[in-house]
C-alpha cells in the first residue's frame, strides 16, 4: 500500500447536505428488498462515486467456486480496470483481497506497485488513482471494494475513511449474500459491532493508529457522511416486511 502524504487537503469536500443519509437508504432497502443481490452490489458501486472524496468510479470483485469475478461496477471504466487486473493477476484489488485490508496509489503517474497494470490503465482509461478494500464474510477473504479516481491524487485520508464506511456497509450486503440470514440473525452480528469492528480494523492498518484513534475517524466519516452505522442496521430490520418471501 503506497502511503498517502500528509499534506493532503481534506478542507475542500463538502457533501450536499442529506445527499449520503439517502443513498445508504437506498442501500439498505435493497439488501432487503431485492432477491437479486446483484443489484445490491451494483447499487453500492453506483453510490461510491457521490459518497466518496476523489472517487469517479468503483466496482467490486467477489470471489466465487475459487476464482475472482467481477459482480458490480458503477461503468465501463469500472468494468475495464477490473478486466485488465484478473488479466494480469496484479494490483490493488486483487492484493486487498489476498495479502493486506487496503491498498492504495493516489496517482498512477508517480511510480506504482503494479506497473503493467498502471501502464495499460493510463493508456486505455482516464483513471489515475487506485484503491482496493477487501471484503470478510466470517473471517474469510472473500472480496474487495474497488475505487478509481480520475484525477491523480484525489484520494486523501478522508477518502480512506469514508471508504471504510462503504465497505463497512458492503460486507453487511455480502455477509447476508452469503449466508441469507434472516434480519433478526443480522441485527444481532451488526450489534455485536462485526462490520463496524472491520471498519475499526482496516482504518488501524492504514493508517498506523491505536483502536481508539481508529474509532474516533470512523465516528467522524460517518457523521460527515450523514449516516451512522448502528441506524443502517436498524433500516435493513425494517426492511425485512419489504422484502419479497417464498411461499411453499
Amino acid at each position: 500500500m503506497k502511503p498517502m502524504s500528509s499534506s493532503d487537503d481534506e478542507s475542500e469536500y463538502i457533501d450536499p447536505p442529506g445527499q449520503a443519509g439517502q443513498l445508504f437508504g437506498e442501500l439498505a432497502r435493497l439488501v432487503y428488498a431485492s432477491e437479486n443481490f446483484a443489484e445490491v452490489y451494483q447499487a453500492i458501486c453506483a453510490a461510491a462515486p457521490n459518497l466518496i472524496v476523489g472517487c469517479d468510479h468503483a466496482s467490486m470483485l467477489l470471489r466465487r467456486g475459487g476464482q475472482v469475478v467481477p459482480v458490480g461496477a458503477s461503468d465501463e471504466t469500472a468494468r475495464r480496470i477490473d478486466e485488465l487486473e484478473l488479466e494480469l493477476g496484479d494490483g490493488p484489488c486483487l492484493d486487498a483481497i489476498d495479502a493486506e485490508p487496503a491498498h492504495l496509489d493516489a496517482n498512477l503517474l508517480d511510480g506504482c506497485p503494479w506497473p503493467a497494470l498502471a501502464a495499460r490503465v493510463v493508456a486505455e482509461t482516464p483513471v489515475r488513482g487506485m484503491a482496493g478494500f477487501r471484503l470478510i464474510v466470517d473471517h474469510a477473504k472473500v472480496g474487495a471494494l474497488n475505487l478509481f479516481s480520475d484525477t491523480p491524487g484525489a484520494f486523501t485520508p478522508a477518502s480512506m475513511e469514508q471508504a471504510a464506511v462503504l465497505t463497512a456497509f458492503a460486507s453487511v450486503a455480502v455477509t447476508s449474500d452469503a449466508n441469507r440470514q434472516q434480519a433478526a440473525t443480522l441485527m444481532g452480528g451488526l450489534q455485536s459491532n462485526r462490520e463496524i469492528g472491520m471498519a475499526v480494523g482496516l482504518l488501524m492498518a492504514f493508517h498506523k493508529i491505536n483502536k481508539q484513534q481508529a474509532f474516533d475517524i470512523l465516528r467522524r466519516a460517518s457523521q460527515d457522511m450523514n449516516i451512522k452505522l448502528i441506524e443502517v442496521a436498524r433500516q435493513l430490520v425494517q426492511h425485512e416486511d419489504q422484502r419479497p418471501r417464498k411461499t411453499d
